[in-house]
């Protein structure tokens, strides 16, 4: 089977590429002695990716109860449920738990964290900290800390944070800051509960640009990034890979030209490529992604999506479009804008090593 063969629109995702990615971040975390890479499953959704991200079914990082539940289906028991849990969840994970798991919970709220102290089956959690993204957690010297760890007792696992507002930043000096901010967020909030007598087994922080970039990673014990292994257009420009590093693309057939406004029309509208923006404060914006031949190659230049509907896309060229290489029927791919959520409308990948054989299909676990 070729590229050829595939119906439109799917995922493609290129073998080389992801290799490549998961070598440079495993890189820059080796800088740091003893300190463990535990990779957000969030965007891939995979098993197969995570046998590449995560070897030897290593401790990875979730997002919903479907993907802990995936992927302890598959060998991959020590797991961080990485969103702010609510009690309703509790017996889930504690069933996971039962059967030799290790998922732990972040909460925020102390009302939660007795919540998880009385429940009857075996759960441990994270105290989320804010280390100035201003979203989930508490503040590394607040009162409220110590509490939600008072109350979580022997429940308590340590902590957790997240600097998220790194993808706002632009500079290499910018990112360091923020990653340095991070790393004294957690590592106060975590002697904090260590001097009230708290377990403090797990200091987990990480976003894919303060892994890369952070100097300091001394008292940390883990640190979660995902976006890394596929990559996007907003990555791209961020510093955290470079442009000819996304792995993963939409392959896409041309329904309509419009030569009159330098414009194709394809069958990946909002629902295959999402309607995120994530460029559209960035250096350059890509609309909602980038066209590319069938190759995965700029060919066309700047040729941007540039309107989304459901089932419809459209692209059009800085530069004239050669029309007449894009027939009605001709296959392209789109490179993503933010690739955590355009590869979330779709149930597999299907995997391709720099060519256009298609060498395997990954599935991937999509819900909540």
């Amino acid at each position: 089977m070729t590229l050829d063969d595939l119906p439109t629109p799917c995922l493609v995702l290129d073998l080389a590429i992801l290799k490549r990615n998961l070598a440079h971040m495993a890189a820059a975390v080796a800088r740091h002695p003893g300190l463990v890479l535990r990779p957000h499953m969030k965007t891939a959704k995979s098993i197969a990716v995570a046998d590449l991200a995560a070897p030897g079914k290593g401790p990875i990082t979730v997002s919903t109860v479907a993907e802990a539940r995936y992927f302890a289906s598959g060998g991959f028991h020590d797991q961080i449920y990485a969103v702010g849990i609510t009690p309703a969840k509790l017996d889930a994970i504690a069933a996971l738990n039962a059967q030799g798991g290790d998922v732990k919970v972040i909460t925020d709220d102390a009302d939660v964290a007795a919540a998880i102290a009385a429940h009857p089956g075996p759960l441990r959690a994270l105290v989320e900290v804010d280390c100035g993204e201003g979203r989930g957690g508490v503040a590394p010297d607040s009162n409220l800390l110590t509490e939600i760890a008072g109350r979580l007792g022997a429940r308590c696992a340590g902590i957790m944070t997240h600097a998220g507002h790194s993808y706002a930043e632009r500079s290499r000096q910018g990112l360091e800051a923020i990653a340095e901010a991070e790393h004294r967020g957690a590592v106060t909030a975590a002697a904090r509960l260590r001097a009230m007598g708290a377990t403090v087994d797990v200091v987990s922080l990480g976003s894919s640009p303060t892994a890369l970039y952070g100097r300091d990673m001394g008292g940390v014990t883990d640190v979660r990034a995902g976006v890394y292994m596929f990559g996007d257009l907003f990555q791209g420009q961020i510093g955290t890979h470079g442009l000819d590093d996304i792995a993963v693309t939409v392959l896409t057939a041309v329904t309509g030209r419009k030569p009159d406004r330098n414009a194709v029309l394809v069958d990946a509208g909002a629902i295959a490529l999402s309607k995120d923006r994530s460029t559209e404060k960035a250096p350059k914006d890509y609309g909602f992604g980038l066209m590319l031949d069938i190759d995965g190659r700029p060919s066309f230049g700047d040729a941007i999506v540039v309107r989304t509907h459901q089932e419809h896309g459209e692209v059009r060229g800085e530069h004239p479009l050669p029309f007449d290489t894009l027939p009605i029927g001709a296959l392209v791919r789109v490179a993503p804008n933010h690739t955590c959520l355009t590869v979330a409308a779709h149930d597999r990948y299907h995997l391709v090593d720099g060519g256009r054989d298609v060498i395997a299909t990954w599935d991937r676990v999509n819900g909540w």
